[in-house]
This record gives C-alpha cells, structure tokens and sequence, in this order.
C-alpha cells in the first residue's frame, strides 16, 4: 500500500503552520522602555563673562530747593499777586499785606530820629562851650562832665532811633512777601483778606525747585556690606564712573530718560530699620520726577569679570521659596538649588550653585522630572523677546 500521499499532505499543513506563526511574530514590534524615551529640551551653556553688577533700591524724588513761604508780619492780605501753579523768580512778589500801619509806624521811627539828632547836636554844641569855659573857670567842673555826659546819650539816642527806623522800615518791608527762591510754586494757603500773623508765622505758599532733584535711597546694610567685601576680595572691580552711576525706574516700569549720579553713601546705620541712606542727583528738565513721588533706582556697584548669568527664564522656585536651576549632567535633569546676585539684562548672576561650562535648562520644564533623561538643543531667544526693553526689576 502506498502512504506516501497522507504523510505528505501533512507535513504540508505543518510547514504551513510554522510560516504563518513567522509572518505574524514579524509583524508585532517589540516593546519599548517608556523611561527610556529622551525629552527635548532648550538649554544654554554657561560661561563667565563681563557683567556690569547694579542693585535695585526704592527711593523717593526730594525737590533740590523747598521754600515755605511764610508771614513775617501781622495784617491784612490783600492781594494775591502769583499764577498758582506757576513759575516764580527769585525776588518776584507773591502777596501784599496792608502797609498802612507799618508806613505810619516807619513815619514816626523817622519823627523820632530827627528829633534825636536836634538833641545831640544841642547837647554837642555845649558841651564844646563848657569845654572852654572850664578852662576859664567860668563854669564849675562839675557842670562840664555834666554837659559831656548828656552829649553822650544824646548821641546814643541817635543811634537807637535810626535802629527803630530800620526796624520800621523792615516791617514795611515784609508787607511785600517775595518769592525766596526760582522754582514753581504751589497753591495759595491763604485768600484775599485773610489775616496773617508773623507769631504764628502763617503759611501762605510753597515753592520747589526741580528742574534737578534729589533721589533719597535705602539700603540694607547687609547688602552694602557684601558689596564692599566683594571689592575688597577684588571680585568686583570699580566702574569708570567711580561707582557714581544711578538710573530710575517709575511706577509703570519704564526707565527715566536720563541718567544721574550718586553723592553720597550714608555713614551709618539706622538702628530701626538697619538701613543706610544715599542720595543721587537727576536732571529734571521735563519736570517728570516730581517732589515726593516714589520710584526704583537702580545703581552700577562694579564690574564683575566673571560673571556667570543665566535668562531669568531657566530660574525655578521651589514650595519653600529657593530657587533652583535645572542642569543636564550626564544626559539627565538635576535639579539644583542656587543663590542668585543681582539682575543684569534680561537674566541673574548666579553666586553658588553654578560653575564654568554647566548646561542649564531653559524650556521644557513641564515635562521632565529629576532623573529624567533630556535630549539638550540650544536655546534661541526669541526675536521679540530680544528686541523688548528690560522689564521693570523684580525682587529675588
């Protein structure tokens, strides 16, 4: 009997079999590690660079020139003789307060010396004669010193006459009230026939010159401190300006036009707040700083040579509120706790926790986590971003 037929069919059937087992293992992929995966992220490296080191302080606008404007004399005001708001000049008059009483006064100061002079001259005139008459013995010694003696306080009556008519003359003076100082001056405190009085010393108006201020600054002494340090261990070096180079910042964040410079850095320390005073002066042609308003200034310290700084972008805070920097080391996130220095550009110097050559993070945050392995591509500023002024400074 032949067999051949059945045993070939079958192992035509098997040979089948293993073929589509082999089609269908190549068609399935084998499974991939998720933690495996590379997450793109942008990052820059770090290198030192010059950096012109500045700190940010509030201060406040100080007129270079505040005059009150204040009654030296009793009366009536009855006139008003300034545009409220307006520019003065030095000497312009303000206020006229009714002069009748200190004309009538000064009149009869000027009665009183007239007649004191026609008493000295007649005391003069004998005590010359007894003068010889002395001589003669015509007259007693006694008579002499006598006349001499009232040729004296004649004479000394002279004296305190034409001080009474000076004083007179004064009063009537300061019934024209004159502007002390150019400047702007404000409202009027007072009205037409308001009465004024010099014991009180009434205020009538005030008077600021501001076309140059005065920015009063604060400082904490812990930082003033770490910035002497830092010059001394040669860290920092002096700027060309000597330090002296100031900016301001107004409430909406813009810069002011023009530049200013500081006078001085206070010599001690306020044991209240434990803060120093400085002062810098601004031009203020278009009268935009004015007395009393509040801004930031922001001051040049130095020159760092090796600044290592960072986009302010790549700065992350933590729940406990430090700030970190995300590095790649090894091809994977770390994050790394950081202790920032003052801003500079659009970025922070970073004191401790960077060194020279570190890639930090700069996008990508969301979505990586310590450990995770990154995939770095550098970081391109975008165009509007570089083009955009420095954004109003930020306390870190």
């Amino acid at each position: 009997m032949d067999h051949s037929g059945p045993t070939a069919g079958g192992a035509c059937r098997a040979l089948a079999l293993v073929s589509l087992l082999a089609l269908a293992a190549c068609g399935q992929k084998a499974p991939q590690n998720p933690g495996a995966m590379k997450v793109p992220v942008s990052v820059v490296k770090v290198e030192p660079q010059a950096t012109v080191v500045h700190t940010e302080l509030p201060g406040r606008v100080q007129a270079i020139e505040d005059a009150d404007v204040r009654a030296r004399v009793n009366g009536i005001v009855q006139s008003i003789d300034f545009e409220q708001g307006g520019e003065v000049k030095a000497g312009q008059l303000l206020y006229t307060i009714d002069p009748a009483p200190y004309k009538a006064a000064r009149d009869q100061a000027a009665a009183q010396l007239k007649n004191a002079e026609a008493a000295a001259l007649t005391a003069q005139l004998q005590a010359k004669r007894f003068a010889v008459l002395v001589k003669q013995h015509a007259v007693a010694q006694q008579d002499y010193d006598n006349a001499v003696a009232q040729a004296r306080q004649t004479a000394a009556g002279v004296a305190a006459a034409k001080a009474a008519l000076e004083s007179a003359s004064i009063d009537l003076a300061y019934t024209r009230v004159t502007s002390p100082i150019a400047g702007r001056i404000g409202k009027s405190l007072v009205t037409v026939g308001a009465l004024v009085s010099a014991s009180s010393a009434t205020a009538l108006a005030t008077v600021q010159r501001f076309n140059q201020v005065y920015v009063d600054i604060t400082q904490p002494v812990a930082q003033l401190s770490t910035l002497r340090r830092q010059l001394a261990d040669g860290i920092l070096k002096p700027d060309g300006e000597g330090n002296a180079q100031a900016e301001v910042f107004l409430g909406d964040g813009s810069a002011y036009r023009h530049p200013g410079k500081l006078l001085f850095s206070g010599i001690s320390v306020d044991p209240g707040t434990g803060q120093v005073s400085l002062r810098a002066l601004f031009p203020n042609p278009e009268r935009i700083l004015l007395p009393g308003l509040y801004v930031t200034v922001r001051l040049v310290q130095g020159i760092d040579q090796k600044a290592l700084v960072v986009p302010a972008q790549a700065i992350q805070r933590t729940a406990d509120g430090k700030n970190t920097l995300v590095k790649v080391v090894d091809g994977k996130a770390a994050y790394t706790p950081v202790e920032l220095g003052p801003q500079s550009g659009q970025g922070y110097i970073v004191y401790q926790g960077l060194k020279a050559g570190d890639q930090i993070v700069v996008e990508g945050f969301q979505k990586i986590r310590p450990g995770a392995p990154v995939q770095p591509m550098p970081w391109k500023l975008a165009a509007e971003s570089a083009a955009a002024p420095a954004a109003s400074p930020k306390s870190h």
